[in-house]
């Protein structure tokens, strides 16, 4: 069986790493440099690096940032935010990144991903999707989660794998930031659903949580932020109570 992956997710605006909830109201959680370097000391399995305001601002991930990042960790690195070409992809990948997260840019290009994989193989491209619930249907948004679209999560996510997506990055802006727990209902139907590796993202807050999007949730890898940053949980706790579950992790 292969082992669940815990992923520090370093949300990054101006060169700092930040964390909202629902998407909003952003606070300063330190340098991303140091922080990339702690998680990866303490035995994260990832690192996500989003440059969240790329693609609302309309420029390319801070290419000399992920080059600094990258240089201070030995575990596998995701870099997103304003990505839209084979030429910005090129550019991470020389600079440190192992694979790439695009979301924005796949939803107004779906072609895109089919480059992408072509070019770079599949394991390099991870899609992300932000959705929240509007009338009782998952609805995917755009830049940020600010621009909803008319598109269904799992019609959407099916839609990636079948153009060459390696992953599915899925983050419910509904439990983003409330540390109520992960959406363990969508993340199992798109477990089911797909053949690819879903991560879940928004709303851990206790180790518990990730335990129950492991089972209950049937996912392949969990994405945090503030929990982690804030040290509310420390990765080498929350991989010991996974283990005492008997959920398969790298200890």
């Amino acid at each position: 069986m292969l082992t669940k992956r815990i992923i520090p997710c370093l949300d990054i605006k101006n060169g700092r790493t930040v964390k909202g909830v629902n998407f909003v109201d952003l606070r300063d959680a330190g340098d991303p440099v140091e922080l990339a370097q702690l998680y990866s000391d303490a035995g994260a399995d990832e690192l996500v690096f989003l440059d969240i305001s790329a693609t609302e601002e309309r420029r390319k991930t801070l290419a000399d940032l992920v080059l600094r990042v990258a240089e201070k960790v030995n575990i596998p690195f995701t870099v997103g935010g304003g990505i839209a070409s084979v030429e910005d992809v090129d550019i991470l990948l020389q600079n440190g990144a192992d694979k790439v997260s695009v979301n924005s840019s796949a939803v107004r290009n779906p072609e895109l991903i089919n480059e992408l994989s072509g070019k770079f193989g599949s394991q390099c491209i991870t899609v992300a999707i932000d959705a929240k619930q509007i009338d009782g249907e998952w609805i995917v948004h755009l830049v940020g989660g600010k621009v909803p679209t008319s598109l269904n999560l799992f019609e959407w996510a099916k839609e990636v794998a079948a153009r060459g997506a390696g992953e599915i990055l899925f983050t419910s802006m509904d439990n983003d930031g409330t540390k109520d727990g992960f959406a363990n209902a969508a993340l199992a139907r798109l477990s089911e659903e797909l053949t690819i590796p879903v991560i879940a993202s928004g709303g851990a807050g206790t180790i518990q949580h990730f335990v129950d999007t492991f089972t209950e949730g049937k996912s392949d890898a969990a994405l945090a932020a503030s929990i982690f940053h804030f040290k509310e949980i420390e990765i080498s706790d929350l991989k010991k109570e996974l283990d005492n579950n008997n959920i398969p992790v790298r200890l």
